[in-house]
């Protein structure tokens, strides 16, 4: 039995809703009828009309806020809202990310080192899942049990680091880790039925990795559905002694 069947009713907060991963997150989760409420972030307006769509038809339970991660007062003010709806929280996932935009490409080689993008990936991959995890911890001390996941990547895997490059992605995926493994510690002792995971998707059809998906095969190459669907059963199926853990798509355990 998952932790989601345990407790009733269950709400969530999908952090970067907007698009790819995250909005698939929205689409499983608002169907359940074991799902209270589904709060939903995105950053701009103009880039969440699908996800702005869906309240017309889910107006009892998708809650949409505009909320930029890097801002921490934007942070603060969204979990003000949420907390003037509800007490606690069972199920956040931040899958908020950043591999490129505009001018800004992984990089190659040294050469390509660039002090202001790198600063760019932290924020957006690094920083804000902290400050998250800083600011919604009351949210998740409660007595019920609760996970915190953060969408990170293989690539933020220090020991399976094998063929170089990509240095801010993996840099910052590979701090992503240790700050949420360092936050489920903090975690244990003052809200012990929350875990904090961080968790590999895999390759998934999404505009982040479309770029990059030429020497994907076929098979490694995964809708948003069935990414979110592995997601959610590596997730349910987490015991107590899995927090601070950095899990595959498949459940397996990834090396730091």
């Amino acid at each position: 039995m998952s932790f989601i069947d345990e407790i009733n009713p269950v709400n969530t907060l999908i952090v970067g809703a907007n698009q790819g991963i995250g909005l698939g997150f929205v689409k499983k989760l608002l169907p359940d009828e074991k799902i209270a409420k589904v709060y939903a972030t995105y950053r701009q307006k103009n880039a969440a009309e699908e996800l702005l769509s869906l309240v017309d038809k889910h107006s009892d339970k998708l809650i949409c806020l505009e909320i930029d991660i890097t801002d921490e007062l934007e942070i603060v003010e969204a979990v003000k809202k949420i907390r003037t709806l509800v007490d606690k929280l069972h199920l956040v996932v931040n899958c908020v990310g950043l591999l490129h935009e505009d001018t800004l490409q992984p990089e190659k080689s040294l050469r390509e080192i660039n002090s202001e993008n790198l600063l760019r990936y932290f924020q957006i991959n690094s920083i804000g899942a902290v400050l998250l995890a800083k600011h919604l911890l009351p949210l998740l001390r409660h007595g019920e049990r609760s996970v915190f996941a953060s969408i990170s990547a293989k690539l933020g895997s220090i020991g399976d680091n094998k063929l170089g490059g990509w240095y801010g992605y993996r840099a910052s995926k590979a701090a992503l880790n240790m700050l949420m493994r360092t936050a489920a510690i903090e975690y244990k002792r003052s809200c012990p039925k929350a875990l904090i995971v961080t968790l590999h998707p895999g390759t998934t059809d999404t505009r982040l990795s479309r770029p990059f998906q030429k020497n994907v095969p076929a098979e490694k190459l995964f809708s948003v559905e069935r990414t979110v669907t592995q997601l959610l059963a590596v997730i349910e199926q987490l015991q107590e002694g899995d927090s601070g853990q950095f899990f595959s798509w498949d459940g397996s355990r990834l090396p730091w």
